[in-house]
């Protein structure tokens, strides 16, 4: 239950976003992080409802894409690699990287990482526990970028602050694109980098409106609907 102080809080919050307005996605970004009230740096989390039926393979959106300003927080990275690549990874700065051994950590329940790498040759024994990363969204994929051989410049560009997407079974990406303390317009070149990348991923068996609903949101805060036709105007 929330206690009077959190109501007072989220009341506040609510009334600086107009009820029923559609706003620019501009816009959007300036009121959302005006609507920062929490003790923590929020995260700026992005909402879209496409048009595509994830049951069928091929539109099964899923990719990742470079955030201009990053994500603003540390990511560790857990590489699958052998030799050569495995000192490559490490000297990328990955914070966690084997072998046949990583697997049988994330056997015993070693998760101490947010995103996964591995080499094409690794993804034998990376299945072996693909159970265990796959609902974690954590599974290496070649379509994200994930099991490459360039294995230096993949970690760099995920520890810089490289964002993935992944539409779920209902048809709705969930991702992040910053933190509150950002600022209005380092949310939005951030949003608009993430837009553009959904909107290139567009599978081409996918009919009718692709992108139909997005709304933006903080950890603690109130959704703030953007316009899509906004969207297609930036």
């Amino acid at each position: 239950m929330a206690t009077k102080k959190e109501g007072k809080r989220i009341r506040k919050q609510r009334e600086k976003v107009q009820v029923g307005k559609l706003y620019s996605l501009e816009e959007a970004c300036n009121v959302l992080v005006s609507t920062a009230s929490a003790k923590f740096d929020e995260t700026v989390e992005v909402a879209l409802i496409l048009g595509v039926d994830p049951k069928k393979a091929d539109q099964n959106v899923r990719g990742s894409v470079p955030l201009p300003h990053g994500l603003g927080k540390k990511i560790r990275v857990a590489v699958f690699a052998k030799g050569e690549k495995a000192e490559e990874a490490l000297a990328a700065g990955a914070d966690v990287v084997g072998a046949e051994d990583l697997v049988e950590k994330v056997k015993g329940g070693m998760m101490d990482f947010d995103s996964v790498v591995a080499t094409p040759d690794m993804m034998a024994q990376v299945g072996k526990v693909g159970k265990l990363l796959g609902p974690r969204g954590l599974m290496p994929s070649p379509k994200v970028g994930t099991v490459t051989f360039d294995i230096g410049a993949t970690v760099k560009s995920i520890k810089a602050g490289r964002a993935e997407y992944r539409v779920d079974k209902s048809g709705i990406v969930h991702t992040s694109v910053g933190k509150a303390s950002f600022g209005g317009k380092k949310v939005y070149e951030n949003a608009l980098a993430m837009m553009a990348a959904i909107n290139k991923a567009k599978p081409s068996s996918s009919k009718g409106i692709y992108v139909q609903k997005v709304v933006l949101s903080l950890t603690m805060g109130p959704g703030v609907p953007v316009d899509i036709a906004s969207l297609r105007a930036a």
